[in-house]
């Protein structure tokens, strides 16, 4: 048993409340891919962390929103600061604006996973530069609730050049892509107002979508893997 403790890490311990808030999760059914944007509640992410080591750095907060009928819905949102055992360092506090009392008296990680979990549902997930977001949500998930979270996530970073192949050279960045549209951000480096000017890069695309005939998810997922194909040839 200690080897394997060893090899595997603890197993997290969950109260007999946040079982139940777990397998209720489990228990909701899959949704299509295939449904129009028109129809479906997407869920758009971004994260803050302690630096940008994915193997060593801590998730600190989560900010999410809904694409839901293909309008951005505000009021369907989810800003959650993760309790921390150590506060990040200044520098780290001057970037995303987290106060050292603010992460200490953050709420515990299982109940915020678990209030993120419920949030989403099994809806799809969207972020700019997924890996970053996905693998930080992703670790503090198996960390703290002891799973590995299979979700679908499509990648802006990738969709948005293979709508606008014209600008992929110069527009890179999140903020390029917002400046090209015309999108502000009212705190960047917040969680939340990162998922928000995110959400609305994604609707800014939509009438490129349309002429794709892609205005679902998996029309989402397609173009990603597309684009993926000609960046980073095998």
């Amino acid at each position: 048993m200690q080897l394997l403790t060893w090899l595997f890490g603890a197993k997290p311990e969950l109260t007999d409340i946040q079982q139940q808030r777990l397998a209720r999760w489990r228990a909701l059914p899959e949704i299509s891919l295939g449904s129009p944007i028109d129809a479906s509640r997407y869920v758009v992410v971004d994260v803050e962390t302690s630096g940008l080591n994915v193997n060593k750095d801590r998730l600190i907060a989560i900010g999410a929103v809904a694409v839901t009928g293909g309008k951005l819905a505000l009021a369907d949102s989810l800003e959650i600061v993760l309790q921390q055992n150590r506060v990040s360092d200044k520098q780290n506090i001057l970037i995303h604006g987290i106060g050292g009392t603010a992460q200490s008296e953050g709420v515990p990680p299982i109940d915020a996973l678990l209030s993120f979990l419920e949030y989403v549902g099994r809806d799809p997930l969207i972020a700019f530069h997924v890996e970053f977001d996905q693998t930080m949500i992703g670790r503090a998930i198996r960390e703290y609730l002891g799973f590995k979270l299979k979700h679908s996530w499509a990648d802006l970073a990738y969709v948005a050049p293979a709508l606008y192949p014209e600008l992929a050279r110069r527009c890179r960045s999140l903020d390029q892509w917002m400046q090209h549209f015309g999108i502000s951000n009212y705190a960047r480096h917040s969680a939340l107002a990162d998922a928000v000017a995110t959400a609305e890069s994604l609707l800014a695309l939509r009438q490129k979508m349309e002429t794709r005939i892609a205005v679902s998810f998996q029309g989402l997922r397609d173009m990603e893997r597309e684009r993926r194909r000609l960046t980073h040839p095998i």
